[in-house]
């Protein structure tokens, strides 16, 4: 059994925010899958189903980002899981828009979902990092994640939506290279080959050039000729 997590806030105010793509994410899984309803358990929203015969309980905490972690270490504890069976699908703006890296492991970087989540179950969880970009500046980053996607974000953000949903079976696999190429397959698909440049026509010049000049036997000298006939 696998836990799969996705952050946000709860309510209809921050139902479209940068900072609930994990909310997304995993709402995007159970759609795609056939999860069960959502139903209010662990100060939070869980919905169950299964990934390619892999149990998978997904989980969206009610607590507010930054208490998320008491959400994610009820459930840890009920299930009997470790945080090895933990996914957390957080948003992060180190990754340009559309981008998606899975990370196993590490600090928080200053996120305050995953911060919550380290004090209560710890670091060795793998997290799936969903591109918002940044702000540009570090004191903007506050309002920036809580405000609704652009109409301009729309489309590489239902691309990148529909590609978790593809992939996921590979991520409760434990196969996050093939998780992320199903991902890559929606945001940047292959380009079709390009046709084959035509030659171009010789100019003007050059076909005056090629016409003007005089034929082989021409330059022959009357004596070459003379001795060619008696070869």
């Amino acid at each position: 059994m696998q836990l799969f997590v996705g952050l946000g806030n709860p309510g209809a105010k921050y139902e479209r925010n940068r900072h609930n793509i994990g909310f997304m994410a995993v709402e995007q899984i159970a759609e795609d899958h056939g999860f069960g309803p959502w139903r209010s358990k662990f100060q939070g929203m869980i919905s169950e189903g299964v990934l390619d015969g892999e149990k998978v309980i997904l989980l969206k905490p009610m607590t507010f980002m930054n208490l998320s972690g008491q959400s994610v270490g009820d459930a840890l504890r009920f299930y009997k899981l470790t945080p090895a069976d933990v996914v957390v699908f957080h948003d992060e703006l180190d990754l340009a828009p559309a981008k998606l890296r899975v990370k196993q492991g590490g600090g928080h970087a200053g996120h305050n979902g995953l911060r919550s989540i380290h004090q209560h179950i710890g670091e060795t969880y793998a997290r799936v990092r969903l591109g918002i970009g940044h702000p540009g500046h570090k004191d903007r980053v506050a309002q920036y994640v809580l405000q609704d996607f652009a109409k301009a974000d729309r489309d590489w953000l239902d691309d990148l939506l529909r590609g978790i949903g593809d992939g996921a079976p590979w991520l409760a696999q434990g196969k996050p290279d093939r998780f992320q190429n199903a991902v890559a397959q929606r945001t940047a698909p292959a380009r079709p080959d390009k046709p084959a440049k035509p030659r171009p026509e010789p100019t003007q010049t050059a076909r005056q050039t090629k016409s003007a000049a005089p034929p082989q036997d021409e330059t022959r000298s009357a004596l070459q000729k003379l001795v060619d006939r008696f070869r």
